[in-house]
């Protein structure tokens, strides 16, 4: 690109808002022109973040509407906040990546169930693209919205893919995940208050969780087939990081050749020999999967590792960003993780 990308972030002091702040300070193709944050309007970003003392961001103002031009949109906003203010930037002509889920599950009914709202825009919703480009690449070059996928289905979702792409039969799955307690956004409430959370664990919407119909809504897209997801969450005392483990009734013993050949061009997700941690990944836009076919029980078990900010959130959306403009996919997103 000869001229720099124009970029407003939405919700610019949540944590997603701050992690694609980071990203994008050094991205070679973009500059962040408007910071809308309702919280913090009226200060610069590096009042409220330090760290960004010796970068052009530090006197950008923080402010409760954009304050130039732009090209192209991150939501970190409330979903319904998120529902309604798309319509109103696509009419003017900007592109939209929308991190919250108003815009990701094809299905409009499902929303007062899964999300509390009645979709008032329901005919955005075949028009916005699922933004997990692993699977989604050439739908996602040239799209005007992009439903960026929950932290969740990213893991899960390329844990599937790979049986999904090959039609492998099987009629359950089982997704059992860890997250750190970024996943719950930046305001406090009562359960992740530290005296809570620290050296706890915890299972949270067991029963019923708005990441589930997600999900479902992709595999069926894939495979158009109905096949139900039993979902279990849990949030541990880490500040970030994801862990995910499929389980897969199925005959299919050879998954690693399965997953090797589906992910061997992929830069971003990985086949790795043993279980990952998440320490391998916090900071980076990576998944690494360890699959693995256990014949006592006729199950395949996928373990997979994302960071739930990064790949499960903000640096995936700049990877659609990049897709999305014809930028090469991995600018501003090769990073490496913050180990130990």
């Amino acid at each position: 690109m000869e001229q720099a990308l124009r970029v407003c972030i939405y919700g610019a002091t949540g944590y997603t808002g701050i992690e694609l702040l980071r990203i994008l300070a050094h991205h070679h193709y973009v500059r962040i022109v408007s910071a809308v944050s309702r919280t913090y309007a009226g200060k610069h970003i590096s009042d409220l973040l330090p760290y960004f003392s010796n970068s052009y961001l530090s006197k950008v103002p923080l402010s409760e509407e954009p304050q130039e031009d732009f090209d192209l949109a991150f939501l970190c906003l409330p979903h319904e906040t998120s529902l309604e203010l798309t319509p109103t930037l696509l009419e003017k002509g900007k592109s939209v990546i929308d991190l919250s889920g108003a815009y990701r599950i094809s299905r409009g009914e499902l929303y007062p169930e899964f999300y509390g709202f009645e979709h008032t825009h329901k005919e955005l919703l075949n028009f916005a693209v699922y933004g997990l480009p692993e699977i989604f690449r050439n739908s996602i070059k040239g799209a005007r919205l992009v439903a960026n996928p929950g932290c969740y289905p990213t893991v899960a979702l390329l844990s599937l893919y790979p049986f999904l792409r090959e039609g492998v039969d099987f009629d359950s799955i089982i997704v059992d995940a860890i997250s750190g307690v970024s996943g719950a956004g930046r305001k406090t409430t009562q359960h992740f208050h530290y005296p809570e959370m620290e050296q706890n664990i915890m299972a949270y919407s067991v029963q019923k969780h708005r990441h589930t119909p997600e999900m479902e809504d992709v595999i069926k897209r894939l495979s158009r087939r109905d096949i139900k997801v039993r979902f279990t969450p849990k949030v541990v005392p880490a500040s970030r990081g994801m862990l995910s483990t499929v389980y897969i009734p199925t005959q299919e013993k050879r998954i690693r050749d399965l997953f090797y050949e589906t992910y061997k061009e992929e830069k971003f997700v990985k086949v790795v020999q043993e279980p990952p941690m998440t320490k391998h990944v916090i900071g980076t836009n990576m998944c690494l999967i360890y699959p693995y076919y256990d014949e006592r029980t006729d199950t395949a078990v996928v373990i997979s590792a994302i960071d739930n900010l990064g790949k499960g959130a903000s640096s995936q959306a700049v990877q659609n960003m990049n897709i999305m403009m014809g930028i090469d996919e991995s600018a501003g997103i090769e990073n490496l993780p913050l180990f130990p």
